[in-house]
């Protein structure tokens, strides 16, 4: 299927139009990983590659060079030679020149042709934009093709006079989604959906975590995701309170919660949904109160989500609802505080709730930019604006301690819906997973 180049067109102009005239961009997609013996891992391109180029295979590089006085942008590609021996093993390739045309490049050579090349492209160049630091073989190369174009000095010929970080302007870009981006988020989120509601018909005491997994990831590639978007997290009782827990190797049993965290990739962006359900179908009285507690703090989180408000905002909202609820149930001693924010003063939410409310969302799932408004000496949170992504997910993870009630006690929710800030709030692209607790109820009598 040939791409729609448009979308890469328009961020290679605006990535050139933020560089110094005539300045020169590489960006190198990512390499190919060994498993072990002779298999490798499956591969993902580099994220910053694949905005710009829409271009899915390894041992590629992308080259910008803005554009100088009459002299437009110019976008070259480098990527592995037509060869139908290899394809024979290995798939299809582009090859330079089909790749060209079908990406919307203005050049494109053999990838074995890179450092003859980049000794031209860098020429004279007034800077040089990459990613410092990111990779020794990429600065190796980098320095190599550098001291080649210093070489040539005598015949006044000049290397770049300085080096900028280029996934610093690529974040900010990055930050705002487009409506085509919007739409593929949106599937994304669809599919994971569709997997946790299959999950819940499928769970039931005695089954396996790695089971409930399984019907997760026959989920996601059923529906065209090409990967899960991280290793998921599938945590009955106890396990519930370990927030990175994935040995997802326990049978879950009869009255307790299980926690679920699991999104998939498609078409190169994540979702990212958790949510918690009881393994015989039916919330107990203490697993209902604090699970509707969660709710309702992402109730208030969702309601803080509005352009211009500091994104720490719908962070703050949850804490102040969840620490309400901790002092009315009873796991934090109102005698000890006097309100909820001499509570949230003292962080006694933390022995609960001990991690932040959301991250972005994107082609990585805790995507790309600052959190903070860097351009100010005091770093404020910085304000929301239409077409950010991100992540909501308030929780609540009781261990076992001294003046903890019991009924309480090895109880871990989260819920995790994907958002998109639109003009006057935010727009939940995860809400075909079930969540409520009748609703949960009701789905799980299903496969029961």
């Amino acid at each position: 299927m040939t791409p729609d180049i448009a979308p890469y067109l328009e961020r290679r102009a605006r990535l050139a139009a933020q560089m110094q005239p005539g300045a020169v961009a590489i960006l190198a997609t990512a390499p190919e990983t060994l498993r072990n013996g002779d298999s490798d891992y499956p591969y993902r391109h580099d994220s910053y590659f694949y905005y710009l180029t829409g271009f899915t295979e390894p041992e590629s590089v992308l080259v910008l060079v803005a554009a100088q006085g009459d002299t437009p942008v110019r976008s070259v590609l480098f990527c592995r030679e037509k060869n139908l021996e290899r394809e024979t093993w290995d798939g299809f390739r582009y090859g330079p020149d089909a790749a060209r045309t079908a990406f919307g490049v203005d050049e494109a050579y053999p990838i074995g042709e890179l450092d003859a090349q980049m000794g031209k492209l860098l020429a004279d160049a007034p800077a040089l934009y990459y990613a410092l630091g990111h990779s020794a073989q990429l600065d190796a190369q980098v320095s190599g093709w550098l001291k080649a174009v210093r070489a040539q000095g005598r015949s006044g010929i000049a290397a770049p006079a300085s080096a900028h970080h280029l996934p610093g302007i690529l974040d900010e870009m990055r930050l705002l989604k487009d409506g085509g981006e919007q739409a593929i988020m949106a599937r994304a989120a669809g599919i994971a959906a569709g997997a946790h509601a299959r999950a819940m018909r499928f769970t039931r005491p005695g089954v396996f975590e790695y089971e409930i997994e399984a019907e997760l990831l026959h989920e996601f590639r059923r529906h065209g995701a090409q990967f899960p978007a991280y290793t998921p997290i599938v945590a009955s009782g106890a396990s519930a309170c370990v927030l990175h827990y994935n040995a997802n190797n326990r049978s879950c049993r009869d009255g307790e919660l299980v926690l679920v965290d699991a999104g998939c990739e498609f078409d190169g962006y994540a979702s990212d949904i958790t949510r918690t359900w009881p393994v015989n179908g039916r919330f107990s009285e203490p697993q209902k109160r604090l699970y509707e507690l969660v709710l309702q703090a992402q109730d208030a989180a969702f309601a803080a989500i509005v352009p211009g408000r500091p994104y720490s905002d719908f962070h703050d909202a949850a804490v102040r609802v969840l620490t309400g609820g901790m002092l009315d149930l009873g796991l934090l001693d109102k005698s000890r505080y006097g309100s909820v924010d001499d509570a949230i003063a003292a962080k006694a939410h933390q022995q609960f709730y001990m991690h932040g409310t959301g991250h972005w969302l994107g082609m990585d799932v805790h995507d790309v930019g600052p959190y903070r408004d860097l351009t100010q000496a005091a770093r404020p949170s910085r304000p929301l604006m239409p077409g950010m992504a991100l992540t909501v997910e308030p929780g609540i993870y009781v261990r076992p301690g001294e003046g903890v009630p019991e009924e309480y006690w090895h109880i871990g929710i989260r819920i995790e819906d994907d958002v998109v800030v639109t003009q006057d709030g935010c727009r939940v692209l995860s809400a075909a997973a079930p969540k409520g607790v009748a609703e949960i109820e009701a789905v799980m009598r299903e496969g029961a």
